[in-house]
């Protein structure tokens, strides 16, 4: 599978939610990178006030230099969020992802309702009531849908 990626702004919560899956190459995330710092306008907050759910869910395992690449990506001080949360299967790319966020207070989860919840500084609430607020949302690819592409 190759790279597919979406983000999407929530203004109101100051949170830009990330969804990534497949292979990506450098280039991949590079345009990715690009489509992320243009979505910071969007948000309400001030800098490194943001929060960040990157779903992770679908990500395949990575060539090393895009380890690295995305791990230069989050050591970025300027672009930094205030809390970052990702959502993880059981797999080998979730440890390359742990690797990549060292040096990161980043927080892994199997659900977005879960990842949501604690990023709002909600984590104590009921789950159902984390994922009305936080349904599993915008992945078409786990549904066979065609046409995300790394436009998005």
């Amino acid at each position: 599978m190759d790279a597919i990626y979406k983000i999407e702004v929530d203004p109101v919560n100051n949170i830009l939610r990330q969804y990534l899956a497949g292979f990506f190459e450098p280039a991949d995330v590079e345009r990715f990178v690009a489509d992320r710092n243009a979505a910071f306008g969007q948000l309400t907050c001030g800098p490194n006030q943001h929060l960040a759910l990157v779903d992770a869910r679908h990500v395949k395992i990575q060539q090393q230099e895009v380890v690295q690449a995305f791990q230069a990506v989050l050591a970025n001080p300027p672009l930094r969020s205030r809390k970052l949360a990702f959502v993880v299967s059981h797999s080998l790319a979730c440890k390359q992802l742990q690797r990549a966020a060292s040096g990161r207070d980043a927080r892994f989860f199997h659900s977005a309702a879960e990842a949501e919840a604690w990023l709002l500084g909600r984590d104590g609430v009921s789950p159902r009531l984390a994922k009305s607020n936080a349904p599993e949302w915008h992945m078409p690819w786990k549904r066979g849908v065609q046409g995300l592409t790394t436009d998005a």
